[in-house]
Parts: C-alpha cells; sequence; structure tokens
C-alpha cells in the first residue's frame, strides 16, 4: 500500500506541475493577446481621432476663409461707404457755396423791395392824398348836379339804373329776335333740305292707284248667261262675293260696284275667270268665288312679305303680313294705301339716316303708321284706334305705337321717328299727283280760297298758287300797315281753317308793298328826269312781307 503511494506521488506531482506549467503559459499567452489587442485598439482610437482632427481642422479652414471673405466684402462696402460720404461731402460743401450764394443775393432782393416799400408808400400817400382830394370834389360836383338836376343822388342812381336796364333789355330782345330769326331761318333751310333730299332719293312703283271694276266682255252675248235665268246668275254671284254687278246697255261691259276693294278684287277675278271658262252655273260661281278668295288671301300675305323684307323688317308677328298685305287692297282719295306706306317708310328711313336715327324703325313705324285702315270698314272705331290695337297685339315697338297714335296730331311730346313719319305722310299726301281730285272740286276749292282772302278790307290782289297750298295776298299799302298785315293774315288763316276741309297745310302770305318815287333834275334836252331817287314814306319798308302759317283740319 505504502509502495503505489509512494508510485503515485511522483506521478501527480508531475501532473501538478505540468498542470501549473500549462497554466502559466495559457496566463503568458492570454497576457501576450491582450496586450496586442490593447495595442490594436489604440491604434484604432489614435487613427479615429486622427481623421476627425484632420476634418475638423478642414471645416475650421474653410470657416477662416468664409470670415476672409466677409471681412474682405465688408471692407470693399466700406471703402464705397466711404468714397459715397467723400462725395456727398463734396455736394454738401457745393449746397453750401450755393447757399452763401443765394443769401447774399436774398440780401440784395431784400434791400431792393425795402426800398420799393418805401417808395410805395411815398406813392400811397400821394394817391391817399388824390383821392381825398377827388372826393372832395366828387361831392363838390354832386352837390352842383343836385343842385341844378333838381334830384338826389338816390334819386339820380335809380333814374341811370332805369335805363340802363331799359337799354340792356332793348339790346337783350334785339339780339333774341335776331337769334330766333337766324335759327328759324337755319332750321327751316335744313329742314326743306333733308325733306327734298330725302324725296329726290325716294322712288316708288306707283302712289296712286285706280282700281277698275269694268269687266270687257269678249261679245255682247255673254251678259245674258251672266244674268242666267231670272237672274239666277247674278244673285248668286252678288252673294257670294258681295259685289253689285251692274249689266247695264254699256256694250261688251260688266260693271262691278262695291266699297270693299278687296271684294271688287275677287269679283274682277271671278268675273274674268268665270267668262273665261263658259260655265255660269249657280255651284260653279260659287266654287271659282272660293278659289280666288283664297288665291287672293295667300297674294295679301305674300304682297305683306315683300313689303316687310322691303324695310328689312325680318322680325315680326304671324299675323302681320297679312294685314300688310291688305293695304294693297284699301284706298284713300285714290291712293293705294300699300304704295302710300311703303312711300312713307322710304321717305322716313331716308330722314332717319340724316339726322342720325335709327333708320330701319323709322321705316317699320311709316310702314305701319295707317295699318288700322285694313279693319276700319269691319270694326268701328277710327284708323287710329284700331292701328293701335293691332300695334298691341303684333307686339310692337312703343316707337311704332306712338307713330301711329299720334301721326295725325299735334303733340310737341312726340319722339322725333314720330316728327319724320308725320313729315313722310304729309309729303305722301299733298304732293302733286299723290291723291286723286276731280278737276271740279280743285278748281272749287281754288276759287273758295281766293273768295276768302277778297272779302277783307284792303286786300288789292288774291292768288292761289302750289296746287291752292299758298294763298299770296296782295294788300294796299295806304290802307293797311305792318301790324294790320299780321292781324289780316290770321284773320285769313283762321276763316281757312274753319270753312275749308282738306288735307295738309295752307301757307297765308300777306305782301305789303309802298313805293316812293320822285324825279329828280333834268335830262340835257329838258324833257325829263334824269336821277331817279328811293325813300321811305311813314318810316316804312320799300317793300315788306308779313307771313302767317296756320294748320287747317287735315282729311285723310
Amino acid at each position: 500500500m505504502n509502495s503505489e503511494i509512494t508510485y503515485l506521488l511522483p506521478g501527480v506531482g508531475l501532473v501538478l506541475l505540468g498542470l501549473l506549467l500549462g497554466f502559466a503559459f495559457a496566463n503568458i499567452l492570454w497576457r501576450s493577446r491582450q496586450s496586442a489587442y490593447k495595442k490594436e485598439v489604440e491604434k484604432q482610437v489614435k487613427d479615429k481621432f486622427s481623421e476627425e482632427d484632420r476634418l475638423e481642422r478642414i471645416q475650421l479652414l474653410e470657416e477662416k476663409e468664409k470670415l476672409y471673405g466677409d471681412h474682405a466684402a465688408k471692407l470693399g462696402e466700406l471703402q464705397k461707404k466711404e468714397e459715397h460720404l467723400g462725395n456727398r461731402e463734396n455736394e454738401i460743401s457745393i449746397a453750401k457755396i450755393e447757399i452763401q450764394q443765394d443769401r447774399e443775393e436774398l440780401n440784395v432782393e431784400n434791400n431792393r423791395a425795402k426800398q420799393k416799400e418805401s417808395s410805395l408808400v411815398q406813392r400811397e400817400k400821394k394817391v391817399l392824398r388824390r383821392d381825398e382830394e377827388v372826393s372832395t370834389k366828387i361831392n363838390e360836383y354832386g352837390q352842383k348836379l343836385e343842385l341844378l338836376s333838381g334830384l338826389s343822388s338816390e334819386e339820380a342812381r335809380e333814374f341811370l339804373i332805369e335805363k340802363v336796364s331799359e337799354d340792356v333789355k332793348a339790346r337783350s330782345a334785339a339780339i333774341i329776335r335776331a337769334e330766333r330769326v337766324r335759327v328759324k331761318e337755319e332750321s327751316e333751310r335744313e329742314g326743306k333740305k333733308i325733306i327734298a333730299m330725302a324725296i329726290q332719293r325716294c322712288a316708288v312703283d306707283e302712289a296712286v292707284q285706280v282700281t277698275t271694276s269694268s269687266i270687257p266682255l269678249p261679245q255682247e252675248a255673254v251678259k245674258s248667261r251672266i244674268i242666267g235665268k231670272e237672274g239666277r246668275n247674278v244673285r248668286t254671284f252678288e252673294a257670294a262675293t258681295g259685289v253689285k254687278v251692274v249689266v247695264d246697255d254699256t256694250p261688251e261691259t260688266v260693271l262691278l260696284s262695291s266699297y270693299d276693294p278687296a271684294r271688287r278684287e275677287v269679283a274682277c277675278r271671278a268675273m274674268r275667270k268665270l267668262i273665261k271658262d263658259g260655265g255660269f252655273t249657280p255651284s260653279k260661281i260659287e266654287d271659282v268665288v272660293g278659289q280666288c278668295q283664297k288665291a287672293l288671301e295667300k297674294e295679301m300675305i305674300s304682297e305683306g312679305k315683300k313689303a316687310l323684307t322691303e324695310i328689312k323688317a325680318n322680325r315680326h308677328h304671324p299675323d302681320l303680313p297679312h294685314s300688310v298685305g291688305m293695304l294693297k287692297y284699301r284706298t284713300s282719295f285714290g291712293q293705294n294705301l300699300l304704295q302710300h306706306c311703303l312711300e312713307v317708310a322710304h321717305l322716313s328711313g331716308l330722314m332717319a339716316a340724316e339726322v342720325g336715327l335709327d333708320v330701319n324703325l323709322a321705316k317699320r313705324a311709316g310702314l305701319l303708321h295707317d295699318i288700322g285702315k285694313t279693319v276700319s270698314r269691319e270694326m268701328e272705331g277710327s284708323h287710329v284706334e284700331l292701328g293701335i290695337e293691332l300695334g298691341n297685339r303684333f307686339n310692337e315697338h312703343p316707337i311704332v305705337k306712338e307713330a301711329i297714335a299720334e301721326h295725325h296730331e299735334d303733340n310737341e311730346r312726340m319722339s322725333a321717328i314720330c316728327f319724320l313719319v308725320k313729315a313722310a305722310d304729309t309729303i305722301s299726301s299733298i304732293r302733286p299727283g299723290g291723291r286723286r281730285e276731280d278737276l271740279e272740286g280743285y278748281a272749287q276749292r281754288i276759287m273758295r280760297l281766293e273768295e276768302v282772302a277778297n272779302s277783307f278790307t284792303g286786300v288789292r290782289d288774291v292768288y292761289a298758287i302750289n296746287a291752292g297750298r299758298e294763298v299770296r295776298v296782295m294788300v294796299k299799302g295806304d290802307q293797311v300797315g305792318d301790324d294790320d298785315a299780321e292781324i289780316l293774315a290770321f284773320e285769313i288763316a283762321e276763316r281757312v281753317k274753319n270753312e275749308l276741309t282738306f288735307a295738309g297745310e295752307v301757307k297765308v302770305m300777306v305782301v305789303r308793298e309802298t313805293r316812293s318815287v320822285r324825279n329828280v333834275g333834268r335830262n340835257r334836252n329838258g324833257r325829263g328826269s334824269r336821277n331817279l331817287g328811293n325813300s321811305r314814306k311813314g318810316g316804312h319798308r320799300r317793300n315788306g312781307f308779313s307771313q302767317s302759317q296756320r294748320k287747317p283740319t287735315t282729311v285723310n
């Protein structure tokens, strides 16, 4: 046992020694590795700190360069400011010099002003002394004038003011009268110019239309077929057309009588067609009359559209063309109404163009001013009232309706287009050839005008001229004065207005002439006078004219 322990102890010792040696070697190895790792770590730390230091230095350098650049810029600005301040100092110095010069000049001017002021004070004193002297003399002269005239200063002042005011009033009245005459002459001249230009430029196909009611027959035997058995055909025809058929002894002619031109036109067409076809039976007559009525209605609409297109009235009520077309078969004093209305429309448009108004609206108002005459035979009321109703129904422009209502009235509040329509209507109605008038009636009217004018005292001669539109009355100068001529013209115009009835106006002109002739001197043979001299007599002008225009009643 002890031997075994003896053998084991050296082995255990060796094992322990090996363990100790191994531990010591491992400790040495671990320390060496730890020192190497520490060196490596220290090296990495040193490298890291050196890189950060380099970057920090670079950043510091950049900041330094930036600071140097800012400093240089600030130095440049400071230099510029110094230069500017230097320039300003120079300017200030120059301004100081100029101010000093101005001060010196002001001192000089002040001295001159003081000298002038002193001289003015002396002059003022002289003027005051003179004013006192003048006022004293004026008082003395005023006292002398009061003594001489027997009037006080207040009375004299009032008298002078009254005389001056009367003189001013007289001169003002003379100027006003002269201006009134000038304006009237210019307005009349311009108005006549515009009207004459419009009449010259206006051209219509026809103004007066004579609607015949006589139907020519191919032979005399046709009359019996027209009459029919026991007058059956004639009665049927008259009942269908509303027209009276007159079959008399006139060779190869049948007369149709009716107050309605449209009915007469239908009857004329139906009669011509029946004569051409030769079928005079009651049924045939009714069929032909119906066909002619429809054809006439279509023709009315066509003529109405044509007239509206002619005046460029593109927008209108659907029923307006029919009413306008009916004017073709209406007459007034023998004047075709459609042609009359077209003539009025063209004249209104031409005059509206001259004065700067709406041309299309003026033409429309001129075309529709007598639209009420299309229904005046079927409805009660004047054509003006009926025209206003039609204008309201057709939704016409207010100016168009005003022209319809006022084209026969003397209303001063009418619009300018209404005045133009009224003037155009008068021109179309009263111009020579515009309306038909028989010779006997014309002669009676002329004779009646002359009789009315001759019935007054002091009238020497009377001349009715311009187709009875003007009456010139020659009076005796020794019996009728200037004022009497004015009164005479007014009285003649009033009598013509009250006793005669016609369309348009009659101009009454009273002409008064006084002459004073003297023969002065002798000729060489001693047989007569050589020099003639004209003078005034009784303060009257040698040639004096007094005019008065009055508007008589208008008949359409």
